[in-house]
């Protein structure tokens, strides 16, 4: 255990998902299959979005290479530390680069809660009021709620880690999971954690569950429009809305499960952290774009052009 001249704890000692050896190298060609899938899946929405003029000006989709952009970097948070430490004995972060995980995770985790509930405000807009969805949902307004996403998780970071860091640590180190998260963290202090608790139940905890109940809520106000004007031809709607709750399901039960409870923790944690932070990743774009006749038309195109060039040059 390294500690300072004061006795303060300068580093914690992952536990992560396994001991074996044999085990761990399974893990690891497991996750890096994983987390390839997440980094090309994501780029590929970003670079498609952003290739097709359409795609770029549709609010829909402009909102939807913003959270690829989010599943992307939130997957570098936690998975490179994590496959690094299942090819070594000592799974060790520094005090510093624990709070940076708390920082960066949960800064690009609310700012993805946010953005769902953005995008499902733009669902709503889109089929229940049709007519007005261009003029109401404009670039100007888009930008806006992009950027008062990303401003509301960078204020629920900034709270996360203020509750951190004011912490004193003065062992035990080992943190029973593959990344630093708040819930873990505070419970290796050298001080009464109760108030530090309830503030994250009520910073983290209610902020999923109350942004799961508002996106539950307009989802089934959009479902029940979608069903009374379904032999209208909004089979495409209905599509697009499963697309968004199956997104929106595989985000928010980890992480109502995992903020919701102060006090205790269970074996099931690590699984639902794998889910929030590599799982979801890794599936956001498979749904989005096996789902979606627009994305797949959109590919299609890019790549006969990108062949069709290659044969050119090559010719």
């Amino acid at each position: 255990m390294k500690k300072r001249n004061d006795s303060k704890v300068t580093e914690f000692v992952l536990l992560g998902l396994s001991s074996s050896w044999e085990l761990q190298l399974f893990l690891f060609l497991i996750f890096l299959f994983f987390y390839m899938t997440v980094v090309l899946g994501n780029l590929l929405i970003i670079v498609t979005v952003r290739a097709d003029a359409h795609l770029l000006q549709s609010p829909m989709y402009y909102f939807l290479g913003h959270l690829s952009f989010i599943d992307l970097c939130l997957s570098c948070v936690t998975v490179p530390k994590m496959l690094g430490d299942f090819l070594q004995q000592d799974k060790i972060i520094s005090f510093s680069g624990c709070l940076a995980q708390i920082y960066f995770l949960h800064f690009l985790g609310a700012s993805e809660m946010f953005l769902l509930t953005v995008m499902a405000y733009d669902r709503y807009v889109a089929i229940c009021n049709p007519l007005h969805y261009l003029r109401v949902m404009n670039r100007q307004l888009c930008f806006q709620l992009v950027f008062a996403s990303w401003c509301g998780g960078f204020i629920h970071s900034i709270t996360q880690v203020t509750l951190v860091i004011q912490l004193p640590f003065c062992g035990p180190i080992e943190l029973d999971n593959f990344y630093c998260d708040v819930p873990q963290v505070i419970k290796l202090a050298c001080t009464d954690t109760y108030v530090v608790e309830v503030l994250m139940v009520s910073n983290s905890g209610l902020l999923s569950l109350v942004c799961f109940l508002v996106l539950l809520f307009s989802y089934a106000i959009i479902l029940i429009t979608v069903r009374t004007r379904f032999r209208q031809g909004h089979s495409k709607a209905l599509s697009t809305c499963a697309s968004h709750l199956t997104v929106v399901s595989l985000i928010f039960v980890p992480c109502v499960f995992i903020y919701l409870r102060p006090f205790c923790s269970f074996s099931v944690d690590k699984v639902f952290s794998v889910f929030y932070t590599v799982i979801t990743p890794m599936l956001n774009p498979l749904i989005y774009t096996l789902r979606n006749a627009e994305m797949k038309t959109v590919m299609k195109k890019l790549r006969k052009k990108h062949v069709a060039s290659f044969c050119h040059i090559k010719g």
